[in-house]
């Protein structure tokens, strides 16, 4: 993995994706061109606490290293040394793998 020195703004997330699936759970293996963008990727970096508007702090979900499952329209791509990332708001995350 190339060393990111990124860090997110408050109330967002880096995400690496994972791998798509090229296999069904009955076993068939599917071309490249129909595999959906994965929803699941490691947590990379995470940025400060939110203040929302009305002065409540939204804290990090998540610790670096976490595997997620996150929303399927959620988060903004940057791609980096030809790599594709994310950054997340924190409740674009739906479930901690683990």
């Amino acid at each position: 993995m190339t060393k990111l020195n990124l860090k997110p703004t408050a109330g967002y997330l880096l995400i690496e994706p994972l791998e798509a699936e090229t296999k069904t759970a009955s076993g068939i293996y599917l071309p490249e061109n129909v595999s959906e963008k994965p929803q699941k990727g490691k947590v990379l970096a995470a940025g400060t606490d939110e203040i929302t508007d009305s002065g409540a702090k939204k804290i990090s979900p998540v610790k670096v290293g976490d595997v997620v499952i996150y929303k399927k329209w959620g988060g903004n791509e940057v791609k980096i040394s030809g790599k594709e990332y994310l950054f997340v708001k924190f409740e674009d995350i739906l479930a901690i793998e683990g």
